[in-house]
C-alpha cells in the first residue's frame, strides 16, 4: 500500500494512509527481514523495504501491512 511519511511539529514520524484516511504517529521502529518495521500508535505494523532520510520528508513510499 502507498503511505506518506512526514515529521510533525514535535519531530515525531507520522504515517498517513490515504485509502484508510488514517494518520498515526510511529511509536516503535525495529529491523525486519526485508527492511524496517514501524509500529503505529493504533497497533498497526508496517514494513518498509527502504525508509527515506528524515531530511527528504514528506515522501510517499510503498509499505506492507503486517498486523
Amino acid at each position: 500500500m502507498k503511505v506518506m511519511l512526514r515529521m510533525n511539529d514535535a519531530g515525531t514520524l507520522v504515517v498517513y494512509v490515504a485509502k484508510k484516511d488514517l494518520e498515526e504517529e510511529v511509536v516503535k521502529q525495529t529491523d525486519g527481514n526485508d527492511g524496517k518495521i514501524l509500529t503505529l500508535a493504533n497497533g498497526w505494523e508496517l514494513e518498509f523495504s527502504e525508509l527515506p532520510d528524515a531530511a527528504n520528508l514528506p515522501k510517499t513510499v510503498e509499505a506492507k501491512r503486517l498486523a
